[in-house]
């Protein structure tokens, strides 16, 4: 720890420490170092932008062995820090620890930082993480979110941008309506834009442009989201049917794969032979990762999905199956739903909600299972996707319950 105390000032109230951060360890091995500014019992933690391996790092000494360049850039640091202390002192001013840290970081306070330029800045940044911590996909939907803001400011506030510090609980609530009325938004897609949009307003907060997270109190819109899938009875009807065209028959056998799988689109274009294997228990199981989570799948490959693994597995290919487009697939169900007589809109994705329900959890799979096979990155997201129709099965089983006891009732008294 530092204390900045130039002769004839009273500076042992300001104190500077680096904190390493073990929980962000890269790749590499190397851990950020976080500064810390301690000013009149308030503090302030920022990232510094230096990085150590844990092992050299010495906490008590604030050095990192064998690193020269490094512990002359901590020096370069508290000096700067030092630096802007004593501007705002001569300044003849009261100040906060926040207002040394923006003086230190950033140009005076006058020169404000603004919404739009922050996040356009923080897209910037994240572009360049594309292919190494991010994919494409995700920076595309960060950058929907950045066009979307930059024509809310202008409609609300008929300025091309304003302040971080004017933010207030308010613009969300605002920008929420802007999408809804405007933009023609779903409340779901809403609360991903705001989500998004907050994180990028915590990251500024976290860097001290803002003093605190002004939407720290906002809550999201709940979403009553009903879950569409096929019955036993549907699914059945699907499985047995014979179609003539063979497009229709091929989209009908990817369909019901993943009716008895999970898998989603994006795994089942890719899914090659390698990626079915023998297990432990001598079963047939997939295994892949999931691109959108990255988190490795591993499904037991069920009967019903072994046939038609065997169906195509004649073909010359590392792939297991023909794909279609995913817009193609989609195109082609519609027509098989009114050939069938299923009376939904018919999308691949409701063969993964099919598996998640009629073959999962109205078989009594416990939902951490249901959450493990559908490769979500927490089982709070299963439940809040799953909940009613647990809920609902639950209804059935005490229903099928009720009428059994009532049965029993009723033989009693005629006894």
């Amino acid at each position: 720890m530092f204390n900045l105390n130039p002769i004839g000032m009273n500076h042992s109230r300001l104190t500077v420490l680096f904190i390493i951060k073990l929980a962000k360890k890269n790749k590499l091995g190397y851990c950020p170092l976080n500064c810390r500014i301690t000013y009149r019992n308030k503090r302030k933690e920022f990232a510094s932008g230096l990085k150590v391996q844990p092992e050299k790092w010495d906490s008590e000494l604030q050095l990192v062995d064998e690193e020269p360049l490094t512990n002359t850039n901590l020096g370069i640091i508290k000096n700067k820090i030092q630096k802007a202390y004593i501007s705002l002192e001569l300044e003849s001013k009261d100040f906060t620890v926040l207002d040394i840290v923006r003086k230190y970081l950033y140009k005076p306070e006058q020169d404000k930082t603004y919404v739009v330029f922050y996040y356009n800045s923080y897209l910037k940044k994240l572009h360049k993480l594309i292919g190494k911590e991010i994919k494409e996909p995700t920076y595309k939907k960060f950058e929907y979110v950045g066009n979307d803001l930059k024509k809310f400011v202008k409609y609300r506030f008929g300025k091309n941008d304003i302040p971080l510090g004017d933010l207030k609980l308010q613009f969300l609530e605002d920008f929420d309506y802007y999408l809804k009325t405007k933009k023609k938004q779903k409340q779901v897609t809403i609360n991903k834009a705001i989500q998004r949009f907050r994180k990028v307003i915590k990251v500024a907060s976290a860097e001290g442009l803002i003093s605190n997270d002004p939407f720290v109190l906002y809550k999201a819109k709940r979403v009553r989201k009903e879950i569409i899938y096929l019955s036993a009875e549907e699914l059945k009807a699907l499985e047995n049917y014979q179609f003539q065209a063979p497009r229709l028959e091929l989209v009908r056998d990817l369909f019901v794969f993943s009716c008895y799988t999970g898998l989603p689109y994006n795994e089942l274009k890719q899914f090659r032979k390698k990626h079915i294997k023998e297990n432990y228990d001598g079963n047939l199981w997939i295994q892949i990762k999931r691109e959108k989570t990255e988190k490795k799948l591993s499904i037991p490959v069920l009967g019903k999905a072994k046939i038609i693994i065997d169906k195509y597995s004649k073909i010359n290919s590392q792939l297991v199956f023909p794909v279609y487009s995913n817009q193609k697939i989609n195109s082609y169900l519609k027509e098989i739903a009114a050939i069938v007589g299923i009376e939904i809109n018919l999308t691949h994705h409701i063969a993964r909600k099919t598996f998640a329900t009629t073959v999962l959890l109205y078989n009594d799979v416990p939902m951490e299972i249901v959450s493990e096979l559908l490769g979500h990155s927490s089982i709070q997201i299963t439940q809040n996707h799953y909940g009613k129709i647990l809920q609902k099965k639950v209804g059935m089983e005490m229903r099928r319950l009720s009428d059994k006891l009532n049965g029993q009732d009723t033989e009693n008294r005629n006894e």
